[in-house]
């Protein structure tokens, strides 16, 4: 039995779990940043400048959806990376759909670059790189048959 598993999984490069364990601290730090936002209190919100509880209070439903959506099948991507199982592919891509959605947001309908100024990019910028490299790291995990 052990023999047929073997045959099916490739060995993994040593790199690999760091990368993923990496990422998957990368996703739990943008779960925290979801979770921090939604339990925003009034008293926080007021902190801010006008403009950014203007960005906080006029973001679309369907802006926090995709929030959502990228932070959680991000991490669950990584998780299941770390199970080695190929089903992280497809939360690799479901994660980036939301991290794409989420900056039409922000680039294009709210005025977050205007808020943030050109440092405000920084993060988005890495957030879509990290998104993106995660897809083509578990393509290449399953095409490298690392996955089961």
């Amino acid at each position: 039995m052990s023999e047929t598993l073997s045959s099916t999984v490739n060995e993994i490069p040593s790199w690999f779990k760091s990368v993923v364990i990496a990422a998957l601290l990368w996703n739990l730090l943008g779960l925290m940043a979801f979770i921090g936002q939604m339990v925003m209190s009034a008293e926080m919100l007021a902190e801010l400048s006008q403009a950014e509880q203007d960005i906080y209070t006029n973001t679309p439903l369907w802006a926090t959806i995709a929030f959502a959506v990228a932070v959680f099948a991000g991490t669950l991507a990584c998780l299941f990376l770390l199970l080695k199982k190929s089903i992280a592919y497809w939360l690799c891509v479901v994660s980036l759909a939301g991290v794409i959605t989420q900056m039409i947001h922000s680039f294009f309908i709210s005025n977050s670059f205007e808020v943030f100024g050109p440092g405000g990019l920084i993060m988005p910028i890495m957030v879509l790189i990290i998104a993106v490299a995660l897809v083509w790291l578990s393509k290449k995990a399953i095409k490298e048959q690392w996955l089961t």
